[in-house]
């Protein structure tokens, strides 16, 4: 059963750590409406993605919806996307560190190394199988919401404690 007066899940729920579960039924009412609603949670907390399990729902589904914002001055404008069943099938031997937050983390940012370009897979929110070329921001949204679907927050991927920082500290928001 799917609850669609969704709160974003904090630091500490333990649903962030679970691994999500796979979409059998793209087609299913109360999914679709999931869908909606993360594309409307991340439009208003300024985010440029958000995955079902930060709203507590165990699923592997994802929405990248890279924009300037408050958060993300420089975050290139795309077309949001709803990505079911992700995965990264290359990727670029290039790893670029830059900063992250997240929404289930607020108040913090972290240096965390990830891939500069991948190659992924994914259905739409119509069930059409999708390949795309991601490189630099984008790619790096994609890395975060997967590990989201993996129960792994960017916290675990900061490589040493300075570079994990409360984002008033940095120019950052």
């Amino acid at each position: 059963m799917i609850n669609l007066d969704l709160e974003i899940a904090q630091v500490g729920n333990p649903i962030l750590r679970q691994q999500a579960q796979l979409v059998q039924d793209i087609t299913d009412e109360k999914l679709q409406q999931l869908m909606d609603n993360l594309l409307s949670i991340a439009r208003d907390a300024n985010g440029v993605g958000i995955a079902a399990p930060q709203v507590s729902e165990s699923y592997r589904l994802f929405v990248i919806c890279s924009h300037p914002n408050p958060r993300y001055p420089d975050a290139p404008m795309m077309e949001p996307t709803i990505m079911i069943n992700p995965r990264i099938v290359s990727h670029s031997d290039e790893i670029v560190k830059d900063w992250e937050g997240c929404l289930s983390v607020p108040g913090l940012r972290g240096l965390v190394p990830r891939y500069k370009m991948i190659t992924v897979e994914y259905l739409d929110r119509y069930g059409k199988f999708q390949q795309q070329e991601l490189r630099d921001f984008v790619a790096r949204i994609f890395q975060h919401e997967l590990d989201h679907l993996n129960g792994i927050l960017f916290i675990d991927r900061v490589e040493k404690s300075e570079d994990l920082v409360e984002k008033k500290s940095l120019s950052v928001s």
